[in-house]
């Protein structure tokens, strides 16, 4: 995948968004907004968590989530927020 371009931070943002709203214990009818919970609104609990953070792990090329980037991901915009750091750190492909 060397020759395909780098995603724009909408482009990345909308497929954070999707992966998270596929990845959803209770989906909800319309699609997330930035602000959306994950545990309150989208029914994330451990196991899902622990999912999320591999698939975005294997989508995206991140290294594995510490603890503490973990603990801060309480939102669908936190999510997409600790992908462009990390990519941006050169962290991520």
């Amino acid at each position: 995948m060397a020759d395909t371009p780098p995603l724009d931070e909408r482009e990345l943002r909308a497929r954070v968004r999707d992966l998270v709203l596929r990845l959803a214990p209770e989906p909800p009818a319309a699609p997330p907004e930035d602000g959306t919970h994950l545990v309150e609104e989208l029914g994330y609990h451990s196991l899902a968590l622990l999912e999320l953070a591999f698939a975005l792990e294997g989508e995206f090329g991140l290294r594995p989530l510490d603890e503490r980037a973990a603990r801060d991901m309480r939102t669908v915009a936190d999510v997409a927020a600790h992908v462009l750091r990390e990519r941006e750190s050169g962290r991520g492909g």
